[in-house]
């Protein structure tokens, strides 16, 4: 049987177009992929908030507002949390499942959230920051991973962006939370304090879903796995699907067992594929968009506007068309593929970048406020462009390009590069700006955006509509050549040849 002909492959679904199911088309998958990006809405509200909150914490703490190092510190300390999470929640994704995973992560993140409200000085606040972190950092790899493994191919890309929409949607909602409470006393406090709700309410309803049904089968807890695909497929559909999920599940099995960090290394096609997932995390961060999340009111107060209101304003409008573009980069995901959609957006970041660089750059001369304003337009057409295709696509094709014994610790690796790369953006923007000025900044950042472009156009194959293992497919025939085929066996994981290249 060839890989086309297997049941629950994209050939299979050609043959049966009527089985294939539409966005909306299942109450039950939306449901669980919606529970399941809260996670995602505790990252983007935690991402979105810290720009607000750093305004007012910066009038009750002298010392923060005096230190541009200590500011920076507060911010990115979440993010060396993340990056701790991200790195074990991997593993604990493949040991335990991506359920508890989702429980561990809103307990540590609830916590993080009472210690920073109440925190009486920079550093307990900063403690509290780390909490909130190793929580976002488990979310972050549990949420895309969870929701990829229960959706249908077909609509897989929709769905796992849907939580790249919750993330885009918790920093629009941070900025109205920051809005609300900036006449209120103890603001900060209020603002970072609340993002603690959101996790309670995903606790309670994670506790009444399932745990992923491919995780259940490699676990060989068959009979609850098919409990959950009954709820996802229809009977005409159901049966082939858990043929097709008992047999890719077997020869994972016979593949490899107790993988291993360094094992990704060891195996050709899992490195390329690692290598690709990884890079494009990397190039989501290094092309500036938390540089943008993180410090809009800051960018928009160095553009100009001095008004905290006004600039959380400003801020929230930004945070909107993030929001809008992710609704249209679910779309564009399924439809126009994942691939293209990178090149796009990466086209229009690289100009966005030019004209924030060319507006400050004329800023930093002139006396005028024109400048200021075309600054913010830069902004505004930086998220216009960045939304719809390199916000979804990364995490997008990190969830589906991995083999299902390497999925959790690859995910969790790619995730890992995610948060040290965004790390190291938060922690040097003001210094760098401070030192060779925000125009000389974002020129870096579009030189940066570049050379993404070109890593997409070479390296990311696409992969709209496929199953897991025809995406497998693709990493052999990259590793071994076309010659490789499914019956010779040729570089499959564990053969002594895997560790060549």
């Amino acid at each position: 049987m060839t890989l086309n002909s297997m049941p629950g492959s994209s050939g299979y679904l050609d043959l049966y177009p009527e089985r294939k199911m539409a966005y909306f088309g299942n109450p039950y998958v939306l449901g669980l992929t919606m529970v399941a990006g809260i996670g995602g809405l505790l990252f983007g509200y935690d991402t979105g908030v810290i720009s607000g909150a750093l305004l007012y914490i910066k009038d009750d703490f002298e010392a923060v507002r005096h230190s541009s190092f200590l500011q920076e510190t507060i911010v990115s300390m979440a993010l060396v949390g993340a990056i701790i999470g991200a790195a074990s929640g991997g593993w604990i994704n493949d040991a335990y499942g991506r359920k508890k995973a989702t429980l561990v992560a809103d307990v540590v993140f609830a916590a993080g959230a009472v210690v920073m409200a109440a925190a009486p000085d920079p550093y307990v606040l900063i403690s509290g920051r780390l909490l909130v972190g190793l929580g976002v950092g488990v979310a972050s790899v549990t949420a895309p991973v969870y929701i990829a493994e229960a959706s249908p191919s077909e609509i897989r890309g929709g769905l796992v962006s849907t939580n790249v929409l919750m993330i885009t949607g918790g920093q629009f909602l941070s900025y109205l939370i920051n809005l609300a409470f900036t006449e209120v006393p103890g603001t900060w406090r209020w603002m970072l304090g609340v993002s603690g709700l959101p996790a309670v309410i995903q606790f309670s309803l994670m506790l009444c879903l399932p745990e992923s049904p491919r995780w259940l089968f490699t676990k060989n807890k068959k009979d609850e796995a098919v409990t959950v695909l009954a709820k996802i497929y229809t009977l005409d559909r159901l049966e082939d699907e858990i043929e097709h999920f008992s047999a890719a599940l077997e020869e994972e099995r016979l593949k490899k067992n107790n993988v291993r960090y360094l094992d990704v290394f060891k195996s050709k096609e899992i490195r390329l594929a690692f290598l690709t997932g990884a890079g494009l995390q990397a190039f989501q961060q290094f092309t500036g968009i938390n540089t943008v999340m993180y410090y809009s009111p800051t960018i928009v107060q160095m553009a100009g506007f001095t008004s905290n209101q006004l600039a959380l304003l400003l801020s929230l409008v930004v945070a909107a068309m993030n929001a809008a573009g992710t609704v249209l980069g679910i779309y564009l995901i399924d439809h126009m593929g994942r691939k293209k959609l990178a090149l796009m957006s990466l086209s229009g970041v690289i100009a966005s970048l030019a004209i924030l660089s060319g507006a400050f750059f004329a800023e930093s001369s002139s006396s005028t406020g024109v400048y200021g304003s075309l600054a913010v337009v830069g902004l505004a057409l930086y998220i216009a462009f960045f939304s719809p295709g390199m916000g979804p696509v990364p995490w997008t094709v990190n969830s589906e390009i991995y083999p299902e014994a390497f999925r959790g610790i690859c995910g969790g690796m790619s995730a890992t590069v995610n948060w040290i790369s965004n790390l190291i953006v938060a922690q040097t923007f003001l210094s760098i700006a401070d030192t060779i000025g925000t125009g000389s900044t974002f020129a870096i950042l579009g030189g940066i955006a570049v050379v993404a472009l070109v890593f997409v156009e070479i390296y990311v194959p696409e992969t709209k509509g496929l199953t897991f293992e025809e995406v497998e497919k693709i990493w052999k025939e990259r590793a071994w050549g076309k010659s490789y085929t499914r019956e010779s066996g040729e570089g499959l994981l564990g053969e002594g040849n895997s560790s060549q290249g």
